[in-house]
């Protein structure tokens, strides 16, 4: 997916990473179906069976929200994987011609979902085109009405997350780096494409550990709604999500107990 118009450098950055993302979800996986070819479409969508997923081989398709044009997709991309996300409904059209390859939904989850690696790719994959796409429709928007979804530029020492408040957004480090504090201390590091922010955001609890950039950072911002819209259509890639997290829980308490430990000896 490319965005139409002039773009930051990190926005192009982000979508270079994300068009190496397909095919490495799809190694290993057989086509269902010999190519599909048409000569032009209007709104391919109408002309796609349902229970299939698309690779585009050859061509380029325009995305359209509101009969305006805010991005294209061309070879490599993958068609028809944002089923029931709370994002617009996109109209793909073209005016050339194009060939696209066949694979099963069913057997491309299932594909995924075998592998943790996958998985966290995937996740990263769908994460990054939806807040492509949020910051697209914002662009529809006058100015003064625009939220702070999408993407943010800030300095070093801005605290994206402050132990104690209610969840609201996920976050993706996509330049720079931040750091985890708990009741002050240092935890953690949080290094660039890593997803946090999100067990809040599944137990509905308070944050529990307060992130600070400690370089300028470009960071993207998930809404809770959406996020969650992307794991419970996807409700495997949720799971393997917080087994990861609860992964690192697990090292940031064990960390908390030897400083405490150490604070009392001390």
């Amino acid at each position: 997916m490319y965005l139409l118009g002039e773009q930051p450098a990190y926005a192009d950055a982000l979508i270079n990473r994300l068009q190496h993302i397909p095919v490495r979800l799809l190694e290993g996986l057989m086509p269902c179906g010999p190519s599909l070819e048409f000569s032009a479409v209007d709104d391919l969508a109408v002309l796609l069976p349902g229970d299939q997923l698309f690779v585009l081989d050859n061509g380029l398709l325009h995305g359209y929200i509101d009969e305006r044009a805010l991005f294209y997709l061309h070879e490599g991309d993958l068609i028809g994987l944002r089923q029931g996300t709370e994002l617009p409904r996109c109209r793909f059209r073209s005016d050339s011609p194009l060939a696209l390859t066949p694979y099963l939904r069913s057997e491309v989850f299932q594909h995924i979902y075998a592998d943790p690696e996958r998985s966290e790719l995937f996740l990263q994959y769908m994460a990054g085109q939806s807040a492509l796409l949020s910051d697209a429709v914002a662009r529809l928007k006058q100015p003064e009405f625009r939220n702070t979804n999408g993407f943010q530029r800030v300095a070093s020492g801005e605290v994206l997350i402050r132990q104690g408040d209610e969840p609201d957004q996920v976050f993706v480090i996509i330049d720079g780096h931040a750091e985890a504090f708990v009741d002050g201390h240092k935890v953690g590091d949080i290094p660039k494409d890593e997803i946090f922010g999100a067990m809040a955001v599944f137990t509905g609890e308070k944050r529990n550990a307060s992130v600070i950039t400690s370089e300028p950072s470009t960071v993207m911002l998930i809404p809770k709604d959406q996020f969650l819209s992307l794991t419970q259509s996807n409700p495997k890639i949720a799971h393997s999500l917080i087994a990861s997290m609860a992964r690192h829980i697990d090292l940031l308490n064990k960390q908390i107990i030897l400083m405490s430990s150490l604070n009392r000896t001390g």
